[in-house]
């Protein structure tokens, strides 16, 4: 073939057709949003094995679900769900039936929905845009398939598994997006969190990224304080006022650090909380969250603490700077 011919072949070609995006499916559902403790202002709600009492009735919420595959389950672009208990749910004409509290599906729908939302915060912030991506894969969400009352992420598959003791852990949006806090630390770095002061940094970034989540989603809460993590989740295990932790506490460093990653991580919750304070929802948690990405597997206090720094000067200058240094600072990190 002439080369005059082979131009002309190349320029008749038909150009080349972009893959259909597979995940543009919606859906609606119903959900706790983000848990009826903080919706309803009541402490004395009780687990009550599941049961759907008529107290709950006001905390219920239809939202829609994007990003599903239309397949009718609960599969999408950054998360899959999968049940240990009862049948999967499954959407007809573009909606989930209402399944409430004393339904397996009911926690299905929450768990895909929390995860969703928090991946869509992120983006919010300019992650995947102005920013590069975060997290964005799709994980597997296991529900109810741990009997205890503890929830986990998993780095080597890449999954969540949440625990249905006492308040079943999907019933309470705080405590999905604290493990999938887990899931963003490692996509960001591989293995995070090898040693005590980095696994406790990992515990404090869940606590704080299910407040900023939930807060963003919902509103900040007017019948619970904000800085309580999981106020439904504890009324198992805590007295009233119930929180699983608090982003507020007064803990100092090394004073209080006592070897165990979820009481020594409400030092770093701290810092981040009186980060936030300063610079806004917004500022603070896009630099918390882009400065990750500096951090090493095992890293310190010390060394996250200077990475943050370094972030909040790059993105916001030497103000932002001198604000995250006096968080830190004052919690005796810096």
């Amino acid at each position: 073939m002439s080369l005059t011919g082979a131009l002309t072949l190349a320029a008749t070609a038909a150009p080349a057709v972009a893959a259909a995006d597979p995940y543009t499916a919606t859906a609606t559902g119903t959900v706790f949003a983000p848990n009826p403790v903080q919706q309803l202002g009541l402490q004395t709600l009780t687990d009550a094995k599941d049961a759907d009492l008529p107290v709950f009735a006001p905390a219920y919420r239809t939202v829609t679900l994007t990003d599903l595959d239309g397949s009718g389950t609960l599969t999408g672009r950054y998360v899959r769900v999968k049940s240990g208990t009862g049948a999967a749910a499954r959407a007809t004409g573009g909606a989930f039936p209402a399944y409430h509290r004393d339904a397996d599906q009911f926690e299905q729908v929450m768990g895909y929905y929390w995860v969703t939302t928090a991946q869509r915060y992120i983006q919010s912030l300019g992650f995947g845009g102005s920013l590069r991506p975060v997290n964005q894969r799709q994980i597997e969400l296991r529900i109810d398939q741990y009997g205890g009352d503890n929830s986990f992420f998993r780095d080597d598959k890449a999954n969540i598994s949440l625990g249905k003791g006492g308040v079943d852990d999907g019933e309470d949006a705080e405590v999905i997006v604290h493990e999938y806090g887990h899931s963003v630390q490692d996509g960001q770095v591989p293995g995070f969190g090898t040693t005590p002061e980095s696994g406790a940094i990992g515990e404090a970034f869940g606590d704080y990224l299910a407040v900023a989540v939930s807060s963003w989603a919902t509103g900040t809460p007017t019948r619970t304080d904000e800085a309580c993590v999981a106020d439904w989740d504890s009324t198992s295990y805590t007295n009233a006022p119930h929180c699983l932790r608090r982003l507020d506490g007064d803990k100092h460093y090394p004073q209080d650090v006592v070897g165990e990653v979820h009481a020594d991580g409400e030092i770093w919750s701290r810092a981040l909380w009186d980060i936030r304070t300063a610079l806004g929802d917004r500022r603070a948690s896009t630099l918390i969250i882009e400065a990750q990405f500096a951090f090493a597997p095992d890293t310190t206090f010390a060394a996250a603490a200077q990475a943050t720094v370094a972030a909040a000067r790059r993105l916001y200058g030497s103000a932002a700077a001198g604000a995250v240094t006096t968080a830190f600072t004052a919690r005796g990190i810096l």
